[in-house]
């Protein structure tokens, strides 16, 4: 990806906060990241989708981003409860509902300020609302493919005294693999299951989008 990134050795010593700033900055970052990226994830899915992912995010984290402007949020929650709420009211297709409550829920889940353990737990509330919604487990070829491994990283580093650069770079590496571990998989949920056995092959554009995000959190809080 286009966007710079963090080092995987950031020392444990961090210790700031996950706060109004960062969580502001990080959707930022995905938008400016999706800008960047919205050929590729377009690309991925006319192989196995509608072919609109790229746009479809680009549109919703450029309303995001405009929504924040001029908000006086209470705190990081509110940050990204604003952006879910816009994403689901103005991102098309499946990845905008599915983005739009994953944000949501990790606004709604997450304390001010939020050091690595809580913040684990608020990405965490983020994966179980994509799943009640999709209804798609480990394996199905979907967002849950990369942000499944990503939380158990971030949750694994946070326990182990991780600050949260270092906790997010581990969650970026492995949504990053778990995107990459989606192209020999046959996709059992959403269009791409319509194509059954061709689906193999093709990485899916849902997680590589969810990567993207793991990998700006990991930008953001490294800076």
């Amino acid at each position: 990806m286009a966007f710079d990134t963090p080092p995987s050795d950031t020392p444990p010593s961090d210790t700031a906060p996950f706060d109004t700033a960062l969580a502001e900055a990080w959707i930022r970052a995905i938008a400016a990241a999706v800008d960047q990226d919205r050929d590729r994830l377009t690309e991925l899915d006319s192989a196995i989708g509608d072919g609109d992912h790229g746009s479809n995010l680009q549109r919703g984290f450029t309303a995001a981003v405009t929504a924040l402007d001029g908000l006086q949020p209470a705190g990081p929650g509110a940050v990204l409860v604003k952006a879910g709420t816009t994403l689901i009211s103005k991102v098309g297709g499946a990845s905008g509902p599915l983005y739009g409550k994953a944000f949501r829920a990790i606004g709604a889940a997450l304390p001010e300020p939020a050091g690595p353990a809580a913040l684990a737990e608020a990405l965490a509330a983020g994966l179980d609302a994509v799943r009640a919604l999709g209804k798609a487990e480990p394996g199905d070829k979907t967002i849950v493919d990369a942000y499944t491994p990503a939380v158990a990283a971030f949750r694994t580093a946070a326990a182990t005294g991780a600050g949260l650069a270092q906790a997010a770079a581990a969650a970026a590496d492995a949504a990053e693999r778990g995107a990459l571990d989606t192209v020999p998989l046959q996709a059992r949920k959403g269009r791409a299951s319509y194509l059954g056995p061709r689906s193999v092959g093709h990485q899916d554009p849902g997680a590589t989008s969810t990567a993207l995000l793991f990998r700006t959190l990991a930008a953001v809080t490294a800076r």
